[in-house]
């Protein structure tokens, strides 16, 4: 077994969705944050900086924690960071539910990124809609546009419910790539909310989006998303991101239980061998 504790890695489905498997969620969490790091140094190698959207939940806080913690921290230049959020909710930045709060307080203040650089979602404001619209601004100005006219993050963060919705695209909700729009503010029926969010265009345009999927209760949702043909699909599904952009879940065990054998038996790509890292001078160590 790999020092990142993974049982299977490496599968790619019909769709071109690879499908990495670990042992448990703290597992999955590593496994994000080392490809943070690595997306990171080749985003910042070939542009000059790395344009990242995150995302809320129990996985993406240990992910975090990890890339603030000494074993991470010194590896991403964070003066070339910039980040943003894939969805958040209509919260104040101190409340206990807002995505950039708790990213705030396990991984931004722990890190020497420029305030000037952490671009958050204010969909607390009295009037979301022009926040939104506030928002898309802020991405036209750091964000370069690909051939459709819509910004193309390096790399975009994101969970997916038991339902199927990822970043705040729910089911039954008006999840379309038939929309000029950068930033929605969908009303979460079930939740009686609404909620910021990057549209499914904006999702497509990034060269790579990364699902983190762990839990039992994540195991029927996470076989249909990946093995099943929904009329109407699920909101996870129809992330594809265009131009030979990357999709990869990162799931564990739990979650994957119930995929079938042609998604999981196929072999790993290689990974770094343990104990290897980077500095800031590029180096490995």
């Amino acid at each position: 077994m790999a020092d990142t504790g993974e049982i299977r890695k490496g599968v790619t489905t019909e769709n071109s969705t690879e499908v990495q498997v670990f042992a448990n969620p703290a597992e999955v969490a590593r496994a994000a944050a080392r490809s943070f790091v690595d997306y990171a140094w080749q985003s910042i190698a070939k542009d000059g900086q790395f344009m990242v959207a995150l995302s809320g939940g129990k996985t993406p806080q240990q992910m975090f924690a990890l890339l603030a913690s000494d074993e991470y921290r010194g590896q991403v230049d964070w003066g070339k960071v910039h980040v943003f959020w894939s969805d958040e909710r209509a919260v104040p930045p101190d409340n206990a539910e807002s995505n950039y709060g708790m990213a705030r307080r396990e991984l931004l203040i722990r890190v020497p990124i420029p305030e000037g650089h952490v671009h958050r979602m204010e969909a607390e404001k009295a009037s979301i809609g022009r926040a939104a619209n506030e928002y898309e601004e802020i991405l036209r100005k750091y964000l370069e546009l690909d051939d459709r006219g819509f910004p193309r993050f390096h790399l975009i963060l994101l969970g997916m419910g038991t339902d199927g919705h990822t970043a705040s695209l729910f089911p039954g909700g008006r999840v379309t790539r038939q929309t000029s729009r950068w930033v929605s503010t969908p009303t979460v029926t079930k939740l009686n909310m609404r909620r910021m969010t990057l549209t499914l265009p904006v999702l497509d345009a990034a060269m790579r989006v990364v699902f983190l999927v762990v839990g039992p209760e994540k195991a029927d949702i996470l076989r249909a998303v990946l093995e099943a043909k929904n009329d109407p699909p699920f909101p996870a599904q129809l992330v594809q991101p265009r131009h030979r952009g990357v999709k990869i879940f990162l799931v564990d065990k739990a979650a994957a239980a119930k995929l079938s054998p042609d998604v999981t038996k196929k072999s790993a790509p290689q990974q770094k061998p343990a104990g290897v890292t980077r500095t800031k001078q590029g180096k490995s160590t």
